[in-house]
């Protein structure tokens, strides 16, 4: 185990909580005027998938557990389980829908992921930070409202709402952040 400080936890690491091991979901610093800055950390224990939620002061030491990480390609769902392959060798390792959680819709065939594994199991995911998706129903295109700096919502072909600039029409292709799904452009392809 190592101690780091609690505001450089991130999502997607594994730490210990007395005595059990638990994935981060999210990690935020506080700086308020005054008073004495704190991080919050919402995290599920990977023994039981309860989700707890902690507040450190930031400079506060927590344990990171370590964990393996490595590269795998993103196979198919079957029920509430996501195949993947590791690349080298080609075998293939089961993960619970839980441990996928909120990057479930961004999963996209032979996609390449990091999955931390701890005891032959895979308890994190982290995606690629962009993926290219298409538009599959937006507001039609006004004319005349492409220079204004105002989105339009959009529901992208993986089922998730996004807001898109107003030029963007049905069938686009345009590349998302997959930590919340903001625009960031159109994809060049």
């Amino acid at each position: 185990m190592v101690k780091v400080i609690a505001s450089s936890v991130r999502k997607g690491n594994v730490l210990e909580i007395d005595g059990q091991l638990c994935t981060v979901l999210s990690a935020e610093s506080f700086f308020p005027g005054k008073g004495t800055p704190t991080t919050q950390i919402d995290m599920r224990r990977i023994s039981d998938s309860v989700k707890v939620s902690h507040r450190y002061k930031t400079t506060e030491q927590v344990e990171r557990a370590y964990v393996e990480d490595r590269d795998f390609t993103y196979l198919y769902q079957d029920g509430e389980q996501y195949v993947f392959m590791n690349p080298e060798s080609y075998d293939q390792i089961p993960v619970d829908a839980d441990v996928i959680g909120d990057a479930a819709p961004y999963l996209l065939e032979n996609m390449k992921v990091t999955l931390s594994i701890f005891d032959d199991r895979a308890v994190a995911i982290e995606l690629p930070q962009r993926v290219t998706l298409e538009v599959v129903e937006t507001e039609p295109v006004t004319k005349g409202q492409t220079a204004s700096s105002s989105y339009k919502p959009a529901i992208l072909s993986n089922g998730v709402r996004s807001a898109v600039p107003p030029h963007i029409g049905v069938g686009t292709r345009v590349v998302v952040m997959t930590a919340d799904g903001s625009y960031v452009e159109r994809a060049k392809d």
